[in-house]
C-alpha cells in the first residue's frame, strides 16, 4: 500500500487538528460537557477518513480511541477521537483536568483499508485490522514499530487486541491493512 498524494495534510492542516483535538478536551474538562463540533476551512479536512488520537503522559499510553473506516469528516472525527480518548477509554480513568497540561496529542489519519498479506506487511508503515465474527481488533503502524515485532508476531498482537485466538490469521480471520499519516505535538513543537 502506497500513501496518495491526495491522503497527506499539509502542516496547517496538521497543526488544526492537533488544536481541535486539545480544544475538545479542555473545552470538557471546563464544561463538563462533550464539545461542541468546530467547522473548519480546509477540503482535506471534510473528507471522511478514518483517525485515531492517542494521549500521551510522560511517553506513556494514556488513552487510544479512533474511527477504523471513514464515516465521517476527519476534522469532526478527530474532534470525536480526542473527547472519547481523554474520557471513554475503558483502560483508564476518565481524565482529571491536573493531568490536561501534562498531555501531549498525536493523531494518525489513516488510509482506505486493503486485504493485505504476510508477506505484503511492512512494520512501522502498515497498520492492521483483523476481525472475525463479531469480534475485531486494530494496532496502528507504530505499535509494532515501537514494540520491534515481525510481521508475524505483529498479525499474532493483532488477533489478541480483537479477543481472538493468536494465531487467528492463519485460518478464517479477515485480515485489512493501513497506513496512516502520523503527527503530534512534538511533531509541531506545540508542547
Amino acid at each position: 500500500m502506497i500513501v496518495k498524494p491526495q491522503d497527506i495534510l499539509n502542516e496547517v492542516d496538521q497543526r488544526t487538528l492537533l488544536t481541535l483535538a486539545r480544544s475538545s478536551v479542555g473545552e470538557a474538562l471546563e464544561t463538563q460537557c462533550r464539545p461542541k463540533y468546530v467547522e473548519v476551512l480546509s477540503p482535506m479536512l471534510h473528507v471522511k477518513r478514518g483517525v485515531f488520537v492517542t494521549l500521551l503522559q510522560e511517553g506513556a499510553l494514556r488513552g487510544c480511541v479512533g474511527f477504523p473506516y471513514p464515516s465521517r469528516p476527519l476534522a469532526e472525527a478527530c474532534q470525536e477521537a480526542a473527547y472519547s480518548a481523554a474520557f471513554e477509554d475503558a483502560r483508564f480513568p476518565p481524565l482529571d483536568p491536573g493531568e490536561f497540561i501534562d498531555i501531549e496529542f498525536e493523531i494518525s489519519a489513516l488510509t482506505e483499508m486493503k486485504p493485505i498479506k504476510l508477506s505484503q506487511i511492512k512494520v512501522g508503515v502498515d497498520g492492521l485490522f483483523i476481525s472475525r465474527g463479531k469480534k475485531s481488533g486494530l494496532l496502528l503502524p507504530q505499535v509494532a514499530f515501537e514494540e520491534r515485532w515481525t510481521p508475524e508476531e505483529f498479525l499474532g498482537q493483532t488477533c489478541l487486541k480483537a479477543g481472538l485466538p493468536q494465531d487467528a490469521w492463519k485460518k478464517d480471520a479477515e485480515i485489512l491493512g493501513f497506513e496512516a499519516q502520523i503527527f503530534g505535538d512534538k511533531d509541531m513543537r506545540l508542547r
